[in-house]
């Protein structure tokens, strides 16, 4: 009878490992005033995004150009708008080792992005462009 237990045990034990699908309440409450760096394949720099108050966001592709949006959360999933692209592009987030991953819930191929980094430092973003 000890075995079958020890069997139970160790599967409960994993299962609280493995990673959950994070909600608006928690996502907020991880992100808001931090800056996370994002990276593909665990390692190559992809962009980073800046949380703010009111679910407001500011996000780049590491060039120093940043766009401002916004995030709200539909059927379990963290969606954004962008000032520069309205149509909301959805992520599925969770904790895997302690960091942030994000999948992205769309017609297109899979893209996970995994937490490099994270700052309270603001995003780092240049001016607005002037001339013609």
């Amino acid at each position: 009878m000890r075995v079958p237990c020890l069997v139970l045990l160790a599967a409960t034990g994993l299962a609280s490992l493995a990673s959950a699908q994070m909600g608006a309440e928690e996502f907020d409450a991880l992100t808001r005033g931090q800056t996370f760096y994002y990276g593909v394949n665990g390692s190559e720099p992809y962009g980073a995004e800046e949380y703010l108050d009111n679910r407001r966001v500011r996000w780049s592709f590491l060039d120093g150009e940043c766009v401002e949006g916004s995030w709200y959360e539909e059927a379990g999933r963290i969606c954004f708008v962008y000032e520069n692209r309205p149509e909301p592009q959805c992520w599925i987030f969770d904790r895997t080792g302690g960091r942030l991953v994000a999948r992205f819930d769309g017609e297109t191929t899979a893209t996970d992005l995994y937490e490099l980094h994270r700052s309270p430092e603001p995003l780092w973003c240049l001016g607005p462009r002037i001339g013609v």
